[in-house]
């Protein structure tokens, strides 16, 4: 298996949710979606999908 780099964006991500939420009939609030995004982080870091690296 090769390895390559990924870059995740908790905010691209957050506004990926806001928007199929809306287009599902709900009503987000900008925190809930935060929260699902940082949720989602947090799952394929779990499931060793991705690492988190830090820019030193």
């Amino acid at each position: 298996m090769r390895e390559i780099d990924v870059f995740i964006d908790t905010e691209e991500i957050a506004e990926f949710f806001y928007q199929e939420l809306i287009k599902r009939g709900f009503i987000p609030t900008e925190e809930n979606t935060r929260e699902l995004a940082d949720i989602t982080f947090e799952y394929l870091l779990k499931k060793d999908i991705i690492t988190e690296e830090w820019d030193e």
